[in-house]
């Protein structure tokens, strides 16, 4: 564990980014979330680590019999008793999610440049691309953007030179060894392989993103008119 500011510290579970690390981040999530003690105001996953976020007057003000102790080292505590206690008795569920995505053409500008970096055709990559299991890391960057592991490596293409200052939303990229999805239009340097029409973003909903860290992911290749 590490403290990163007198309202954060970090808890990591492993140096590399694998599917074990971050099953073991997932099962930290369930099991800090039961219970938790007052003051801690959000908890975030990444590829390696936990972010977690407390107010340290409240941290302070429900833990009297801690008051030696600082706000950080409060949080520690706690966390690594909640994890020695709990063991290994819970499970963590996964989800599959189909995503609908039109390959190519105006939706994939790119298409054609990922094959030719690769050495591949158009349908190739395709072929690839929706062959492949992908597990949501986590989201960041834009709300509701997936961070996807998985991708084959024939796929990775480095991001663009220039990024682009418009990507529609729903745009399907590659970007070195990654793959995601844009759930709003912004700027970004990913090559664009594709679009889907689902609405990644939901901010009316709860929970306000389609997709969650631990769900599983497959792409489905369909015609325009389809979707």
């Amino acid at each position: 564990m590490k403290i990163a500011s007198e309202r954060m510290i970090f808890v990591y579970f492993g140096d590399e980014i694998h599917e074990q690390t971050h099953e073991n981040i997932r099962l930290a999530l369930q099991i800090l979330a039961d219970k938790p003690i007052k003051g801690i105001t959000e908890i975030l996953p990444g590829y390696t680590n936990i972010c977690i976020h407390f107010d340290p007057l409240q941290i302070k003000k429900n833990t009297e019999e801690q008051q030696h102790m600082t706000s950080a080292d409060i949080v520690m505590a706690f966390v690594q008793q909640r994890l020695a206690q709990s063991g290994a008795t819970k499970r963590t569920s996964t989800r599959i999610v189909e995503i609908p995505v039109v390959y190519g053409g105006e939706h994939g500008p790119d298409l054609a440049y990922v094959a030719q970096k690769n050495g591949l055709t158009p349908e190739e990559v395709i072929d690839i691309h929706t062959a492949g299991d992908y597990l949501v890391y986590m989201l960041g960057f834009a709300p509701g953007f997936p961070f996807l592991g998985g991708l084959d490596k024939r796929l990775a293409t480095p991001r663009r030179e220039t990024p682009r200052l418009h990507i529609e939303a729903g745009s399907v990229g590659i970007a070195g060894e990654q793959t995601g999805v844009y759930p709003l239009a912004t700027p970004g340097g990913w090559q664009i392989i594709g679009r889907t029409q689902l609405d990644l973003f939901l901010p009316h909903e709860q929970p306000p993103t389609l997709l969650r860290a631990g769900d599983r992911v497959k792409f489905i290749a369909v015609k325009e008119d389809a979707q």
